[in-house]
């Protein structure tokens, strides 16, 4: 197992080396860890690094390199775990190597928004609860890419090498608020939420982007085509989707499209300079085939036999309002309390009683002891 010249971490890249590690970890209880992906650089992201963090050393991971990860994520498993962001690192873990943590999850990010209010990055926290300045340099490095320099591997071990201490002090300030357990029921969920396969994205909202309420039905149609294309081109390459053309530049290009005849581009908005060639043909394929589209085949938001959107009446805006309220009062974000989407959808249901109230809105345990007073005086009253 080999050891950077600093000794701040041991780089982990051969089976013999892994056994070693898996030998150490047996005699922690708790591990800080996390990961670095891909997702900014390729199409079809994955792990790349798995950094550990126990008993005062560092150690970092390689998933890329020739090894059988088995023994060593059953052992992590079985672990207590404290991560910051965990939702991420966990819907990739699971992507890629089916984890998923059996023991007790310690999430510093949402602990940070239970205790001061507001999510706090990791650089924030480390300086706050640890006394230490965090480097942001690194974050956007493919690390899909071998070999990593030492300044890579140094920025991914800090990412674990203060996670303990940092939460052992949000741990301090969770049982004085009275939050520990309002903080371990959100981890549970998060464990349950991530440890799935992502349902295959509706083809019929997959493409519906920011800004697409704006347009008539024939502009998102030419919304569509091109988002198919620019999906299409960055499969492909296995490139993200934003390297080929952003979102902002498809919205404008459609604009432009549904005004002009013309087959030629070059009078069009300026294309990235990746938009060339085989690329660019597919591209003015794409445009045409929206421009030859029929009325009938154009988008259309409204669905269910043209039904319009939900009316939600007066109880929607006078929900928001008390968890504003009480999210104010609580010191927290509204969205922690209850998100809107919950609130629409308990609304719709118009429970009775508190136990209607957590099945109509999802709700954790904590959320439903908080809204149910004001939730259903609120629903009786009106």
């Amino acid at each position: 197992m080999e050891s950077n010249s600093a000794g701040q971490f041991s780089y982990v890249d051969s089976q013999p080396d892994l056994r070693t590690l898996i030998e150490r970890m047996k005699k922690a209880e708790c591990v800080a860890i996390d990961t670095e992906a891909d997702s900014l650089h390729h199409y079809y992201e994955k792990v790349c690094l798995i950094q550990l963090s126990f008993l005062g050393k560092t150690y970092i991971v390689d998933p890329l390199a020739q090894m059988n990860l088995d023994a060593f994520l059953k052992e992590l498993a079985h672990k207590s775990l404290i991560l910051h962001g965990a939702e991420y690192d966990l819907r990739m873990l699971w992507a890629s190597h089916q984890f998923r943590p059996r023991g007790e999850l310690f999430d510093t990010m949402l602990a940070a928004q239970l205790v001061e209010g507001e999510a706090r990055s990791l650089v924030a926290l480390a300086e706050k609860y640890a006394g230490v300045e965090l480097s942001k340099q690194g974050r956007k490095s493919d690390w899909s890419r071998r070999p990593l320099t030492d300044k890579q591997l140094a920025y991914a071990g800090n990412d674990t090498r203060y996670l303990e201490t940092i939460a052992g002090k949000l741990k301090q300030e969770l049982k004085k608020l009275g939050r520990l357990d309002w903080h371990r029921e959100s981890c549970r969920r998060m464990i349950k939420a991530t440890a799935n396969d992502k349902p295959e994205p509706d083809p019929d909202r997959v493409w519906r982007i920011k800004g697409l309420s704006d347009l008539d039905r024939r502009q998102q149609a030419f919304v569509r085509e091109i988002w198919h294309w620019r999906d299409s081109e960055a499969r492909r390459s296995d490139t993200p989707p934003f390297k080929v053309m952003g979102n902002n530049l498809i919205l404008d290009l459609a604009l432009w499209a549904s005004t002009t005849r013309s087959r030629s581009l070059r009078k069009g908005p300026r294309l990235p300079r990746n938009c060339v060639n085989r690329r660019l043909t597919a591209l003015e394929r794409a445009i045409e085939k929206a421009r030859r589209l029929p009325e009938s085949d154009w988008p259309d938001f409204l669905r269910g036999g043209g039904a319009g959107p939900i009316e939600y009446g007066p109880e929607l805006d006078e929900l928001r309002a008390e968890c504003n309220r009480l999210a104010a009062e609580l010191g927290l974000e509204s969205s922690l309390v209850a998100s809107r989407k919950q609130l629409e959808t308990i609304v719709l249901a118009r429970p009775k009683t508190k136990k209607e109230l957590q099945s109509a809105g999802q709700l954790m345990n904590w959320q439903t002891d908080l809204l149910a007073p004001v939730v259903l005086s609120t629903l009786a009253n009106s």
